[in-house]
């Protein structure tokens, strides 16, 4: 079955339906960068690099002239908010990048749609009240689709990382199961289910690098030690993307103090970070959720996009490396990410008026993705039935 990818990022939600044995014939991404990505990883797919309000529905419908059976999307949906003055309530979903959605399901009329989204879309309302999801529904059930959603949890299907998403799927014929059973837990021989890996069964097979070493292009250096790493490896001869954080010596004494499950915020006064600005100046606070040493045997907290200033190595005095962000999202280690590892602050390359480095770097890249893993098993559960 032929799949589109809408907001593509990097393809993470893509690749779960290349695993699955789909066919990935097309994609639109916004960021050069990202699509750069998925490009480089998909060379067969016609990409499209631009805002998607920009192609029309001619221009659409003559790129993708072999309609598609399934399209896929994230669309951005921070407060559903718009850039046009007068565009209406920005809460309402028909006003935002989810109308995107309906504009392509209505053109090409796949048998399938997914949407991927924030849990809390279902707790989203318009000004007047009414309720975001169900907007949603009627709008695709206009079009012919029976529609269903449901929160997964990433550690439910085996992948190390507390990440909770919602899916929304539809579908032109009725289903009876229209989203995967869970086949892992985080805790031993519950409900006779495998067990989740744990952050360190996810990277504890990487070259073991300090703050400031490691390379965009690396030899394994041992066999892998379990089944998950044994998957992410296979059809894989190099290691992408282990690149180690450039610290200073007084950000690796600072991460050397802390223990499992510590931050910053519970640092001694001489070691917290300076005030921006400060002249040297300690800051008498600290943001709790920033840079957390984790449990290495305990699954990742969720992956955010900005996970570079998030996590502490577990054993190691450095923030994680961009591939060992990848491995605790299940991507394999073929799929290797383009652009830089990190650029500064969004908002100081806007107010610089630096444009061109206004990209999405390779841990955006990551931790905007749908891990694969799920996606592969949304893919393999629908691949049963349609």
């Amino acid at each position: 079955m032929k799949v589109i990818d809408l907001f593509a990022g990097a393809g993470g939600f893509s690749l779960g339906f290349h695993l699955a044995g789909y066919t990935i014939v097309g994609a639109i991404e916004l960021d050069d960068w990202a699509a750069g990505t998925f490009k480089y990883n998909n060379p067969e797919p016609t990409v499209l690099v631009g805002d998607i309000t920009s192609f029309s529905d001619d221009n659409i419908l003559a790129i993708f002239n072999k309609k598609p059976d399934v399209i896929l999307g994230g669309p951005p949906c921070q407060g559903f908010s718009v850039c046009t003055k007068n565009a209406g309530d920005p809460h309402d979903p028909r006003n935002s990048m989810l109308k995107e959605m309906i504009r392509f399901s209505k053109l090409l009329s796949p048998e399938i749609i997914i949407l991927e989204n924030v849990p809390n879309l279902l707790k989203a309302k318009t000004r007047s009240n009414a309720s975001v999801i169900e907007i949603i529904i009627k709008e695709f059930n206009y079009l012919g689709y029976h529609v269903y959603y449901k929160i997964l949890e990433a550690i439910s299907f085996g992948i190390p990382q507390i990440r909770k998403r919602l899916f929304i799927i539809g579908t032109k014929k009725m289903l009876n199961h229209p989203f995967p059973e869970a086949t892992h837990s985080q805790f031993r021989n519950l409900f006779y289910r495998k067990q989740t890996p744990t952050l360190w069964d996810a990277i504890s097979d990487l070259p073991l690098i300090d703050a400031c070493e490691g390379s965009e292009e690396m030899e394994y250096v041992e066999e892998p030690q379990n089944e998950y790493q044994a998957l992410l490896r296979h059809n894989s001869s190099k290691i992408y993307n282990h690149k180690a954080m450039m610290h200073s010596k007084r950000t690796v004494e600072r991460f050397s103090v802390m223990k499992w499950g510590q931050s910053v915020s519970d640092l001694p006064e001489h070691l917290m970070p300076y005030k921006r600005n400060g002249n040297g100046e300690i800051a008498k606070s600290a943001y709790d959720q920033s840079n957390r040493r984790l449990f290495p045997n305990e699954p990742c907290h969720t992956i955010p996009a900005s996970f570079y200033a998030n996590f502490v190595h577990p054993f190691r005095n450095r923030n994680f490396t961009a591939r060992e962000g990848a491995r605790l999202q299940s991507f394999p280690d073929w799929y290797k990410f383009l652009g830089k590892p990190t650029v500064v602050s969004q908002k100081l390359l806007k107010k610089e008026g630096r444009v061109e480095e206004q990209h999405l770097c390779q841990y955006n890249q990551i931790g905007n993705a749908v891990p694969p893993l799920l996606s592969k098993a949304i893919a393999d559960n629908l691949k049963e039935q349609i």
